[in-house]
């Protein structure tokens, strides 16, 4: 009757990570309007906190009893694990991997993932990374956490915890894919069977984990106090981590882009110099020098008079025999 007692859902960390990403791209895509790059990433990022908040109005209606982590960060020497959920119940623990993905999943006989959906009308059919191997990497990375933990360091409930932890690590720490898109099919039934029961929809994430605990060994259940505890624990590992997300998809979307630009228009401008050299019989520096090079690169005229107006080339008598050909160059750039 004691386990009974406890059916409250306690979130001990709620935010994310993705959140931050989603503002940042806001006003990244409002200071660079049209750009493609920009907006599929808010897109997408869109779908995942749609997604994880489908996972956490699942799990906050819940009546079983657990503690849940949103966004844990784990890290071990170079190998870093990023989990979308942690619940610890009284049973067992769960790692789950949020998808959110459009069209139907299908799982075949070898275990690969193939998604299937339409753009425009045109149907695609195509593989995509196991979210499975994914979340087992993630675990990985914890259970090399968890070796280093001793009876003495507090960051175990007790010893009993840690010899059944060590004896049976994978079925006290599960995982689980969670489909988040109500709409999602999933096909799992030429799937191998240490898959079938893993990748599940946000709707059955309830029932999924009362079924667990209705099927596992009672004498080993955890009250409230140690699920608690355990829960902490995974806090207490967890990184912190405070990436200024406007730099980094301001580097990865417009200064990445704009530097590409700039080797491209770079070596288109190298290559007309040296073909304008070889038709006018004259030497390299008489089309433009290098130094000019560098500074047409970095201005980019658009017309003769910006071209003659920033004295770019000089004499005057290289943009009168260049000057066109190098503005049309560049504009089609």
């Amino acid at each position: 009757m004691l386990f009974n007692k406890f059916t409250d859902t306690i979130f001990l960390k709620d935010d994310s990570n993705l959140e931050k990403q989603y503002e940042a791209l806001t006003k990244l895509n409002q200071e660079y309007p049209n750009n493609k790059q920009i907006e599929e990433e808010l897109y997408f990022i869109k779908k995942g906190i749609e997604g994880e908040k489908e996972i956490k109005y699942q799990l906050s209606k819940a009546n079983i009893g657990m503690y849940v982590l949103h966004d844990i960060n784990f890290q071990y020497n170079d190998l870093n694990a990023q989990v979308d959920y942690i619940v610890v119940t009284k049973a067992h623990c769960y790692f789950i991997e949020c998808k959110n993905l459009v069209g139907n999943i299908t799982v075949d006989s070898n275990g690969n993932f193939i998604r299937e959906y339409s753009v425009n009308g045109r149907k695609i059919r195509k593989g995509m990374d196991s979210p499975i191997r994914q979340v087992e990497a993630q675990r990985i990375v914890y259970k090399k956490l968890w070796d280093t933990f001793t009876f003495t360091n507090n960051k175990i409930i007790n010893g009993l915890t840690k010899i059944l932890g060590n004896r049976n690590f994978d079925s006290q720490h599960r995982i689980l894919v969670v489909a988040a898109n109500s709409d999602t099919i999933i096909d799992t039934k030429h799937a191998p069977n240490d898959i079938k029961d893993k990748i599940i929809r946000a709707d059955a994430l309830i029932r999924k984990i009362q079924y667990d605990i209705d099927h596992s060994d009672k004498s080993l259940w955890s009250p409230k106090s140690e699920i608690e505890s355990w829960a902490n624990m995974f806090l207490s590992e967890s990184i912190e981590r405070n990436y200024d997300y406007y730099e980094i998809f301001k580097n990865k979307y417009i200064n990445n882009t704009i530097r590409m630009n700039d080797e491209k228009l770079r070596e288109c401008l190298i290559k007309f110099r040296n073909n304008r050299a070889n038709e006018k019989g004259i030497p390299l520096h008489y089309v433009f020098s290098d130094k000019e090079l560098d500074t047409l690169v970095e201005i980019k005229p658009k017309t003769i008079e910006e071209l003659q107006q920033g004295k770019i080339l000089y004499p005057d008598t290289k943009v009168n025999l260049h000057g066109e050909a190098i503005i049309n160059l560049i504009n089609r750039k």
